[in-house]
């Protein structure tokens, strides 16, 4: 038999593999392994990490044998190597060191927990070893055959609501919405840079007990973070067992070394994941958002879900470039006299923190920077002029408002500013009356305080 009769998810990580070397002395060296890479039928690559030992042994005898285990069947199969070359660099090690980096970044252990080099390996053989599995498992729930629908009827439901979104809040909601139709993904999120380009804060998110909208991650920290770094499809499948490896490795760091290791990194979404796919949405080399989804099942994406997600985040990337540049001139619809509703016995004070550009709301934290900003305009208007109406285009000409020149994302802060209301203070709204339009609307009295 040869590579090709092994199934894929024997590669995936769930149950690491077992390489064994041996000096020219004779003296053999067992280990795990973090990852064993496909290449093709005749070749595997193995991450070469803290392998000193197996590394002095390969140098002087070139040949491995390692055992890898199928994550369902329990089924074992060997593999004997002949090692060729090592890659320390290029599209190879990229691949195998992004996943590395998203744990070690996780784990607090970014500089510390590195690939070394994507060691490439010869297959010399490949067997099963008889008797080694448990009882025949039915692998019906994990077979991943396409969505029911088929494929191309997905596909088709998705982009058709990608086409039809009237503004940028439709297009993200309508998008996570359309994917746990077509695909069945229950817990999916979207995030979008910040006008620093720095971090990204969640814009939608879908199939939580509360929502994360406003969350943030920094560029390169975390699995989502660096997804937007390298802007490059991460998928883990069995997402505890990498972080258990993680922390034992830091674990090891603290104890046998002063070396300072940095926090670790709460995941976003599910507590309780175990599967984690990474989509970045790229136009013209430029990132405009991340999809996430997550599953709390192990297995639960394989390679069809990477190229599905990657079609569909080529075509929401495009839209949502373009949506958020959107605030071209639209009929407006006069808006009632009374859109902010007259004074009432109830009152929320909104204070403006000036040291950090934050709004909290009856001393609670609402939002902050250009979001907040936005807001405190607003309401500022609202209590000078009795305005109840704004447009995105006045907003990009405040200079208060400190937005960059090009691709400022502000369709995005009004979204998240629109969302972070309705979560903390349902009493005031901006919600869209047309393209480029928002109106300000409250049922209570609004007090103004600025720190």
């Amino acid at each position: 038999m040869d590579l090709t009769d092994l199934p894929p998810r024997c590669f995936q990580g769930v149950a690491p593999a077992v390489v064994a070397t041996c000096s020219v002395d004779g003296v053999p060296n067992v280990t795990y392994v973090s990852q064993l890479h496909y290449l093709d039928p005749r070749r595997v690559a193995m991450s070469c990490q803290f392998f000193n030992k197996t590394r002095q042994n390969i140098d002087a005898n070139p040949f491995a044998s390692v055992q890898l285990y199928d994550p369902l069947t329990f089924d074992a199969y060997e593999l004997d190597l002949r090692f060729d070359h090592a890659e320390p660099n290029g599209p190879l090690f990229d691949e195998m060191s992004m996943r590395i980096q998203a744990i070690a970044s996780h784990t607090g252990m970014k500089g510390v927990f590195r690939l070394l080099s994507a060691d490439v390996y010869e297959v010399l053989s490949v067997r099963k070893v008889e008797g080694f599995g448990g009882e025949e498992v039915d692998l019906t729930p994990f077979r991943h055959a396409g969505p029911p629908m088929g494929e191309l009827r997905a596909l088709q439901l998705v982009s058709g609501t990608l086409a039809r979104a009237a503004d940028l809040d439709d297009l993200v909601t309508s998008l996570l919405a359309s994917l746990e139709d077509a695909m069945g993904f229950q817990h999916s999120m979207l995030l979008v840079p910040d006008e620093s380009r720095a971090r990204l804060f969640t814009l939608a998110s879908r199939g939580y007990g509360e929502s994360g909208v406003g969350a943030e991650v920094a560029l390169g920290e975390g699995l989502v973070g660096v997804v937007a770094k390298e802007r490059r499809i991460l998928r883990l499948s069995d997402v505890e067992r990498d972080l258990r490896y993680g922390r034992t490795v830091r674990n090891e760091v603290e104890v046998s070394s002063e070396r300072t290791v940095t926090p670790e990194i709460p995941l976003p979404g599910l507590a309780s994941a175990q599967s984690h796919l990474g989509v970045p949405l790229v136009v013209h080399e430029r990132l405009v958002g991340v999809l996430a989804v997550e599953s709390p099942r192990p297995l639960a994406f394989d390679e069809w879900h990477e190229a599905f997600l990657n079609v569909i985040a080529n075509q929401a990337a495009l839209a949502l470039d373009r949506m958020m540049d959107d605030d071209s001139p639209a009929e407006v619809p006069h808006a009632p006299p009374s859109a902010v509703a007259p004074p009432s016995r109830k009152t929320r004070t909104f204070r403006f923190f000036k040291a950090d550009d934050s709004v909290f709301v009856d001393d609670e934290y609402l939002i902050r920077n250009v979001a907040a900003r936005i807001l405190w305009r607003v309401l500022s208007a609202n209590a000078a002029d009795r305005r109840t109406e704004f447009t995105n285009r006045e907003l990009r000409l405040d200079p208060w408002l400190g937005l960059p020149p090009v691709k400022d994302n502000l369709e995005s802060r009004i979204i998240l500013l629109r969302k972070r209301l309705e979560q903390k203070c349902p009493d005031v709204r901006i919600p869209s009356c047309s393209r480029g339009h928002f109106r300000l609307e409250a049922d209570c009295a609004i007090a103004l305080v600025e720190v």
